[in-house]
């Protein structure tokens, strides 16, 4: 049977899995003895069970005249036909979500961008929202698989960086194969178990600090996908508290380096200490809460006859969970984060959490935006040319590495910031057109294409994406398709040169 599935299209194996993994919503529903809901979601499994049997015996044993390619169109295609069929049965089940806003709600968990239409969490039954999470956990590992094993030969999705500074492997990718369907299955094989493991512990870890194994699953699918899904409104609403914020934290470390899911099955740690993703990280997670809490301890003597240790110690907690979380672009606020508002009686801006979705988390994770490793090599080349503006005749030192690093490697940086830019700038003008206004155009411009769904409310808490209408969701879905399959891949892929080999 494994052999006989191995002569299908990827897109269609994709398809399979996801017609399976509504099992899992459809065995919620019969535990909540919610039969209607049970069976949407087995009879839309098995239609898609059909129509995808139906496509791979039809496709099967066809080899594509370039392999690569071919799995750059099947990336483009799971973003954009796979939503289709994933929004059935909850376009069924949801008498207020059409079609469009069905697509919309499992694109955004597909991309892990977590954006929703549903503005109250109660209102739905809780299987729906276990599917939103889970279609986004499987986001998460498909976007780990493809990035190893398609975007790193191809030297895309932030890899191009280090191919100027280490050099290109061919497209052989490291388990040195170059076959791409055979790297996808032994990265597949690989990742899995300890993309499994991983979410398994959080859960664990949250259902023993109080809440419900319902509830811990959901949020630890979400931190482990980056995605920020919550069936009661965020971490706020959550029993687990601060201690269940503070692993939280520790499992988004996946977030910001590759390395962490190849490490433990490797069991050595030690690039941690030279890795310039986590440097960078810690720069932003101890950097930007320290200067919010100077800003609020300063503050706070205007408005306070009495300073409280344990409110100063929760207004620095909730900065430092909150800035981890939208850098790496998950979106959680800490249940600690209006502590210091409500201490120093000022607000946060929200521009400081739309610029950490902007820079993202690292190379080859769940995370969005532009990613560390990018930033770290603009920072560097910044860090030479002031260096050449003291000293014009000096040579730049630590080895041709590093210099390849400052000089093509930010070249390519540049120039993926840029396109980025582009990308937002463009859907905030199409955003625009249709009425919405400055501020909201850029808080959902940002969202979308970081896919950092909750952060379009930083500049207007009443902001919902309800309010955009039909044609404004359908202007985020682009946005979101645009950041997650990265614009360096879309342009290979739209290259007429690249389909004329």
């Amino acid at each position: 049977m494994i052999a006989h599935l191995r002569n299908y299209p990827l897109f269609v194996l994709i398809m399979i899995i996801g017609a399976l993994s509504m099992f899992i919503p459809a065995l919620h529903a019969a535990k909540l003895g919610e039969l209607r809901v049970m069976q949407v979601f087995l009879s839309y499994s098995l239609f898609i069970l059909i129509i995808s049997i139906i496509l791979g015996l039809a496709l099967m044993n066809r080899l594509p005249r370039i392999s690569a390619r071919s799995h750059l169109i099947t990336i483009f295609l799971v973003y954009t036909v796979l939503p289709v069929f994933l929004a059935m049965p909850f376009a069924a089940l949801v008498p207020s979500i059409g079609p469009m806003q069905g697509y919309f709600e499992m694109l955004s968990s597909l991309t892990t961008t977590g954006a929703t239409l549903i503005n109250d969490p109660l209102s739905i039954a809780e299987p729906l929202h276990l599917w939103r999470a889970l279609v986004a956990w499987m986001g998460g590992f498909f976007v780990l698989v493809i990035a190893l094993s398609v975007m790193e030969p191809l030297n895309l999705g932030g890899f191009e960086i280090r191919s100027t500074v280490l050099g290109s492997d061919g497209g052989t990718g490291s388990f040195g194969s170059t076959d791409p369907a055979e790297r996808i299955e032994k990265y597949a094989v690989k990742i899995a178990p300890i993309y499994v493991v991983v979410t398994f512990a959080l859960m664990a870890l949250l259902f023993m600090l109080g809440d419900r194994a319902y509830v811990a699953s959901i949020h630890a699918m979400s931190i482990v996908s980056t995605s920020g899904i919550s069936p009661v409104g965020g971490v706020v609403n959550s029993a687990s508290g601060r201690m269940g914020e503070v692993f939280m934290v520790v499992f988004m470390l996946f977030a910001i380096s590759n390395r962490g899911f190849q490490s433990i099955g490797s069991g050595s740690w030690r690039w941690i200490r030279r890795d310039v993703e986590v440097r960078l990280m810690l720069i932003a997670v101890i950097g930007v809460p320290v200067l919010l809490f100077m800003r609020h301890w300063i503050a706070s003597f205007d408005v306070s006859t009495q300073q409280d240790v344990n409110a100063a110690f929760a207004a620095f907690w909730g900065s430092v969970f909150t800035v981890m979380s939208f850098m790496t672009t998950t979106g959680f606020e800490s249940a600690d984060w209006q502590t210091a508002q409500n201490w120093s009686g000022l607000g946060t801006p929200g521009v400081i959490l739309l610029a950490l979705a902007v820079m993202g988390g690292g190379v080859a994770t769940t995370a969005g935006g532009v990613k560390l490793l990018r930033v770290y090599a603009l920072y560097k080349h910044g860090l030479r040319e002031m260096e050449r503006l003291v000293h014009p005749s000096s040579v730049g030192g630590a080895g041709m590495a590093a210099r390849r690093f400052r000089r093509e490697g930010a070249f390519m940086a540049w120039i993926f910031f840029m396109l980025f830019l582009i990308g937002i700038a463009s859907i905030m003008l199409a955003l625009s057109f249709i009425g919405a206004s400055f501020e909201d155009a850029i808080a959902l411009s940002i969202a979308a294409v970081t896919n950092t769904g909750p952060v379009a409310g930083m500049l207007d808490s009443g902001l919902r994406y309800t309010d955009v209408g039909v044609y404004g969701q359908i202007i985020l879905c682009v946005g979101m398709v645009f950041g997650r399959v990265e614009v360096l891949a879309l342009i290979a892929l739209f290259n007429p040169n690249y389909w004329r080999r």
